[in-house]
C-alpha cells in the first residue's frame, strides 16, 4: 500500500468490483469517462483481468480512508509508455459522489499517485484527457497540481446530443513540487 497521512492507495481486488461498477455507473460520473455505457459485473470482471491482472502497463488502485479502511475512490496510471515514460492519469472519489474536491481526500490521493508515478515508476509525464465540460476535474488538476494544457482534440466526444472537445492536460516531473 502507498501510504499518506489520511489515505492510502492499494491494488484493486476482485472484492472491489461491485463498488467500482456502482461508482462508474453514476450518471454524473459516467458522462466524464471514455466508457459511457452502463457497466455490469461481467464488464468489470473483464476489465479487472485485462487491466489489473494481466497488463504490466496499467497500475490501478483503490483510494482508501486509512482511519476506517473504507474504499473511497479509484486511481490509476494507465497506458504507460515505458519508452517516453508517460502515463494516462485516472482519478475520482466515489464516496458521497464527490468526484474531485480540493477539500477532501482527493488532494492527498492524487498527490500520492503522482508522486508514485514520478518517484517509483520513473515517469517523466503524467497526462489526462478531459472533456471540455468537466470543469471540476480540469480546475482541480490545473490549480492544485499545476497541470498544463497540452492541446485540444476537436469534437472528440458525443454527450447530451452534442459534440464536445477533449482537452489534454499534463504535468512533467520537473514541474511537480511535492
Amino acid at each position: 500500500m502507498i501510504l499518506g497521512e489520511n489515505v492510502g492507495l492499494r491494488a484493486v481486488e476482485r472484492k472491489d468490483l461491485g463498488l467500482l461498477r456502482d461508482w462508474r455507473n453514476l450518471q454524473a460520473f459516467r458522462r466524464n469517462f471514455r466508457e459511457v455505457r452502463e457497466l455490469n459485473m461481467e464488464n468489470q470482471e473483464q476489465w479487472f483481468m485485462r487491466s489489473c491482472v494481466n497488463n504490466p502497463n496499467d497500475f490501478m488502485f483503490i483510494v482508501e480512508d486509512l482511519e476506517t479502511g473504507e474504499a473511497i475512490g479509484a486511481a490509476g496510471l494507465l497506458y504507460i509508455n515505458w519508452i517516453i515514460r508517460s502515463a494516462d492519469f485516472s482519478f475520482y472519489i466515489g464516496k458521497n459522489e464527490e468526484y474531485v474536491c480540493a477539500d477532501s481526500f482527493a488532494l492527498e490521493g492524487a498527490k500520492l499517485l503522482i508522486n508514485y508515478g514520478f518517484e517509483q515508476l520513473n515517469l517523466n509525464k503524467i497526462w489526462m484527457e478531459l472533456y471540455e465540460y468537466d470543469k471540476a476535474k480540469y480546475d482541480f488538476f490545473t490549480q492544485s497540481f499545476a497541470f498544463k494544457k497540452d492541446g485540444v482534440l476537436r469534437q472528440n466526444c458525443f454527450t447530451d446530443g452534442k459534440y464536445w472537445d477533449s482537452v489534454i492536460i499534463s504535468i512533467i516531473r520537473k514541474d511537480f513540487m511535492y
